[in-house]
């Protein structure tokens, strides 16, 4: 969010909060309608408030038009969560989220032991890469060595075919599958 949004936003709420109170005081009886009213009417009517209150107005209506029907999310930020952008002299290439779950989930499935694999990526704005990899293992695997090569086989994968560094593999070992029962 851009500064001058959060400024404006936390001036709407002042304004919000102010407006909130003193309907408050008007419907508990503590404040005099009338009175309340004639001073309203005479900000509006004055010349220099009534400018003030009218530049204010337009203010916040454009405000409320900008954030209601344009997105404020910029190009770098869909890009961002779309994938990475890597440019050389030759040219640009996008690299995928999707790219780098495909890779990872090879790497697990060409683990004897891992029967299932289901991946997330996150990437950060230096294009580093934390890997979320949830795994269903055969009941013959020992779970300990089997993260411990599946995250350095990741780590090499992902360097070798995009050249990301990838700072984290978190593994969790979603279900140990049972044996089928043999007849």
């Amino acid at each position: 969010m851009k500064i001058l949004e959060k400024i404006t936003l936390i001036i709407y709420s002042y304004v919000m909060l102010i407006l909130a109170i003193l309907a408050c005081l008007l419907v508990f009886n503590w404040l005099d309608a009338e009175l309340v009213g004639e001073i309203i009417h005479n900000i509006l009517t004055g010349d220099v408030s009534g400018k003030i209150v009218l530049g204010v107005s337009v203010v916040f209506i454009l405000l409320s038009v900008k954030c209601i029907f344009f997105d404020s999310t910029s190009k770098e930020q869909i890009k961002e969560r779309q994938g990475v952008l890597l440019e050389n002299e030759s040219g640009k290439l996008m690299i995928s989220k999707e790219t780098i779950e495909n890779l990872v989930n090879s790497v697990a499935k060409g683990f004897e032991s891992t029967q299932d694999v289901i991946t997330r990526v996150e990437l950060d704005k230096d294009n580093n890469v934390k890997v979320y990899a949830n795994l269903v293992v055969s009941s013959d695997a020992v779970i300990k060595d089997l993260s411990a090569k599946l995250q350095t086989s990741i780590k090499d994968k992902i360097k070798k075919a995009t050249d990301l560094e990838v700072n984290e593999v978190n593994i969790t070992v979603k279900k140990v599958a049972e044996k089928p029962e043999e007849a």
